[in-house]
């Protein structure tokens, strides 16, 4: 990374850190006096989409979609590849509203977290992998079934660029018993926002939304058949992108997302 670039870089995460006290702190007063959809936009919506917009503009990271047209109007299961968090940045301001899968810890974060919490995310005990599952299938059904999508990451964890995680069944399992069916996304953030490291590097993200999967019947077999086309669709659009390596086998996902 050039000079110029590591200066950019600084720069972009003080300004994004200075933002999101800013912000979350201002939101805590502002959000409970609003509606669920407006304090979504307010508290969410608005400083991700400034996120996004500060990343292209200090340190040039750009992006395309593709697929907007697949977009359902009915909100239901995301999944999507996981690289890095600009894509969490970039989703949770496409969708509104919008309720992510994110770890308990993070709600007790002074202000950040109190902020978030009032956006009604499903927050899990990853050391409890099955209340965390249990947890996923009530609160995400709920979600549903108030009109808010549910974002899904089910590898579970950021996996580095040109690699791909297995994908865990949880995601599959709540568009199944809630009859909705799921959006798979594929992108390539992690080539410009890396997982490892601070280094940010210039150049035009590629997203693709795909088509809604829906399942064929109910039951276990249902959701392992939802599952795994999304998990085909998804690697095959990272090979189409030039996102995933050839010799590349899934890795072990990290439950329950």
């Amino acid at each position: 990374m050039s000079p110029v670039q590591s200066v950019r870089t600084a720069l972009f995460y003080l300004l994004l850190a200075l933002s999101a006290c800013f912000w979350c702190i201002l939101s805590v007063f502002v959000a409970p006096l609003l509606p669920f959809r407006a304090r979504y936009r307010f508290v969410n919506q608005t400083w991700c989409r400034f996120a996004v917009w500060l990343a292209k503009v200090l340190v040039g990271i750009r992006y395309e979609v593709k697929g907007l047209e697949n977009i359902p109007r009915q909100p239901c299961v995301i999944l999507a590849k996981h690289q890095s968090t600009w894509e969490t940045f970039f989703l949770s301001a496409l969708f509104e509203p919008l309720s992510q899968v994110l770890k308990r810890e993070l709600l007790h974060i002074p202000f950040f977290g109190w902020a978030m919490a009032m956006l009604s995310p499903i927050a899990i005990d990853r050391n409890n992998p099955k209340a965390a599952l249990k947890q996923l299938a009530k609160q995400g059904h709920e979600r549903l079934q108030k009109g808010a999508w549910v974002l899904i990451f089910p590898e579970g964890t950021r996996i580095p660029a040109g690699q791909i995680g297995k994908f865990s069944r949880g995601g599959a399992a709540l568009a199944v018993n809630a009859n909705l069916p799921v959006l798979p996304v594929a992108h390539n953030a992690g080539e410009f926002w890396p997982k490892e490291g601070w280094g940010k590097r210039p150049g035009t993200i590629q997203v693709v939304i795909g088509p809604s999967l829906h399942a064929e019947g109910s039951g276990p077999r249902a959701i392992a058949e939802l599952n795994d086309r999304a998990f085909a669709w998804v690697a095959q659009a990272q090979r189409e992108i030039g996102a995933l390596r050839a010799d590349a086998t899934p890795t072990e996902s990290v439950e329950p997302t």
